[in-house]
Order: structure tokens, then C-alpha cells, then sequence
């Protein structure tokens, strides 16, 4: 019998069954009821007393998901399980880091109190929105990178002239990463917004003239910042343009908009599932990296060899 089960919230079932296969295990059973007023319990089908309980559920929108996995840990705790550790691929709320202007509340903060108090042991997730969102927990987290995944997913397409791009400042230090591994160019595009979710002006510092060039970012939402730095990126001469994302979140219109832009593809990992198809999205699983992750903090191992960067 193995000394560990992995368990998946409903949002997450899709992944889960792959890292399961990966690692050469059966899925623990878990029954999650719903009732008529949207209400939901959540209850172990086999015993969990003295196991170490992995629990695999991303808290992208909506809220349920986030719910259910406070659920399913707070009935782990109270089921006498050894170690409850929280595998959450896509951490939500994580753009909420700091107090940007006043009387705002900071969102992951609180998410990561919410987790603590309901008992986890350990967090597993990849690719914060900030890397200082690791300090708010007062447990282990093991932060994961998609680059992973990415990079060697890049150096397959064998691309001349590669450059490396970030759609705004903010995700320098991510695209700076990725051309110092790849041995490239790196380009930034500067943005100005009005309000969340719309830019007001982009402009583009360094040269992409008959470059093929790729985007580095964390999370694409509603894709209009990626897309306005694809078509100013073939606008100032590039041969090409793709874009690799960590998170899927991909709210309407998304979808069209990547349709209708310059990109070559979009390419996510599935740490969130994505069901309004568009034929440039590709995504790259995760379960093998989760997997082998999962492994080593059973056996006591480092990860420290996961991270190509």
C-alpha cells in the first residue's frame, strides 16, 4: 500500500487522472455533493487516518473551486490524515499581491490565511504571479516553473533568429530568463493602461527586424496584451511571432482575439482547462513535472532539479 493518496477537486479531474498515471497510481476516491442551493459537501471514500493526501485542485474563477478545496482539506485534517498537501497548478487571486492604491484589499494574502487555517502542510503550485507570494504562507511551498516545459517545447521549433520577448515591464525578469538560458536577444514592449484589462499605448525597445520571435508571459486573460504586442511586433518587421503563457485563463474574448491576431500559436500549459477552442491555442501538460514532484517530497527528495531556470 502506498504511504500517500492523491485526490482531485471537480475543476481539476482532467489533470489529476494524468499525474495519477505518471506516478503509477490509482486516483483516491472522494464524493463531493451538491445541493439544490449551489451548497456542496465534500467526503473521503476510504480512510486517509496516518496517509500523506496530495489534493490537486486549481483555484482559477469560479469560487467554488477554491471552496471545495478548502473543503476537502479541512475533511482531510479532521480525518486524522498525516500530511495534507495542497497541489494548486494555478493559484487564483494571485494578481491581488499588494496594496497598489488605497483601500484595496490584497486578495492572495488573505487566500493563502484561508488555506493555512484550514490546515495544509504543504504547498505545491508553479509559476506566481509574484515570487514573494511564497512568503505569505507559513508552510513549505515548492514554487514550480512551466519553463520546464517551455524551453525545451521552444528549442524544438528550431527557430533562426531567435528573440525573446516580454508584453510588458512587468514580466522582464521571466523573458530576461529565458533569452539568458536560450543564448538570445531580448526585446520589452511598454504598455500604459487606462483600467484593467485595456492599454492605452505600446511601444516596442529593442529590434525585432527579421526576427522570430516568441512572448513570455504568466498569465493571459482577456489576451488583449499579448495580442497588441504581436501585431506591433509584426508591424515592426519580425518574420514571426508565437506566445507561451504558464495560465490559460482566457475570459472572453480571448479566444477571438488570438484568432484574429499575428501570433503564429498560443501556447499554455493545462493547469487550466480550456474548452473554447481556437485553433493557435496549443496546451503542454504538466502532469509529469507535477508528478515526479509529488514523488520526491514523499520520498524526501529535492526538486531542486526540476528548474531548468
Amino acid at each position: 500500500m502506498n504511504n500517500f493518496l492523491v485526490f482531485s477537486g471537480t475543476a481539476t479531474r482532467y489533470l489529476t487522472e494524468k499525474i495519477c498515471v505518471s506516478l503509477g497510481i490509482e486516483m483516491g476516491n472522494i464524493n463531493i455533493t451538491r445541493f439544490a442551493d449551489g451548497e456542496f459537501t465534500v467526503c473521503y471514500d476510504e480512510t486517509v487516518r496516518g496517509r500523506d493526501v496530495f489534493l490537486v485542485q486549481s483555484t482559477f474563477p469560479n469560487t467554488d473551486n477554491l471552496m471545495e478545496l478548502l473543503l476537502m482539506i479541512d475533511a482531510a485534517k479532521r480525518a486524522s490524515a498525516r500530511t495534507i498537501n495542497a497541489v494548486i497548478p494555478y493559484f487564483g487571486w494571485a494578481r491581488q499581491d499588494r496594496k497598489d492604491k488605497p483601500r484595496v484589499a490584497i486578495g492572495a494574502k488573505l487566500v493563502a490565511d484561508m488555506l493555512s487555517v484550514a490546515g495544509i502542510t504543504r504547498v505545491i503550485t508553479m509559476d506566481l504571479h509574484a515570487d514573494q507570494e511564497q512568503g505569505f504562507f507559513n508552510v513549505p511551498v515548492d514554487h514550480l516553473y512551466a519553463s520546464s516545459v517551455m524551453l525545451p517545447y521552444i528549442q524544438s521549433l528550431n527557430l533562426d533568429n531567435l528573440v525573446i520577448a516580454a508584453p510588458d515591464v512587468g514580466g522582464s525578469k521571466r523573458a530576461s530568463a529565458y533569452s539568458k538560458y536560450l543564448g538570445c536577444p531580448l526585446v520589452l514592449c511598454n504598455k500604459t493602461r487606462n483600467r484593467p484589462n485595456e492599454i492605452a499605448s505600446m511601444q516596442i525597445i529593442g529590434d525585432v527586424k527579421d526576427a522570430n520571435v516568441v512572448l513570455i508571459d504568466d498569465i493571459v486573460d482577456t489576451a488583449g496584451t499579448i495580442t497588441k504586442a504581436a501585431d506591433l511586433i509584426m508591424e515592426n518587421g519580425a518574420n514571426s511571432v508565437r506566445a507561451i503563457a504558464s495560465h490559460c485563463v482566457m475570459s472572453d474574448p480571448a479566444s477571438e482575439r488570438v484568432q484574429n491576431s499575428k501570433l503564429v500559436e498560443m501556447v499554455f500549459t493545462d493547469s487550466i482547462p480550456y474548452s473554447n477552442r481556437c485553433a493557435k491555442v496549443k496546451q503542454l501538460s504538466i502532469a509529469d513535472l507535477l508528478a515526479q514532484t509529488i514523488q520526491r517530497v514523499v520520498d524526501n527528495e529535492s526538486i531542486s532539479s526540476q528548474y531548468l531556470i
